[in-house]
């Protein structure tokens, strides 16, 4: 039979995890509780690093993409609006981004699934074959560095 807190969990996360939240901070304060949900507790921690992780891939994914839309459709009106979107996911992606995730982002491989996916919507295009930035040139945020690094 589900608890009370295992109920509120699946009907209301944010109010689960203020919950969760105060009743660890008196645990943590010398209070006894037992009703501390522990297994959706220690689940929600494990995830928090977990989500972190694929919002920087994501925003790198998101970046790449509109990099290859700059690069191949310079004269397209919605250029500025491009780099706008492009400057808001670098700069959340280094907001996001942690030391430990460097070696659990494969840039390669979000280069390769990006250049294929763009390349499919326009085919007869050219993008380079391998992906060439670096993670720190992606997190510096030099949009004009990062499209010249692609081939004209």
């Amino acid at each position: 039979m589900p608890s009370m807190s295992d109920d509120l969990y699946e009907r209301d996360i944010l109010d689960w995890s203020e919950r969760q939240a105060d009743l660890l901070r008196r645990v943590a304060n010398g209070e006894r509780r037992n009703d501390v949900d522990w297994p959706h507790v220690i689940e929600e921690i494990a995830d928090v690093g977990s989500s972190e992780l694929n919002s920087v891939r994501g925003y790198l994914r998101q970046a790449i993409i509109h990099l290859f839309k700059i690069h191949l459709t310079p004269d397209d009106l919605a250029r500025d609006h491009w780099l706008m979107e492009l400057d808001a996911f670098l700069d959340d992606a280094a907001d996001r981004f942690s030391p430990s995730m460097r070696q659990r982002i494969d840039l390669d491989a979000i280069f390769a699934k990006d250049r294929a996916r763009v390349l499919r919507r326009v085919p007869g295009q050219t993008l380079p074959a391998a992906c060439p930035w670096t993670l720190d040139d992606l997190l510096a945020g030099d949009t004009d560095a990062l499209l010249a690094a692609l081939p004209i």
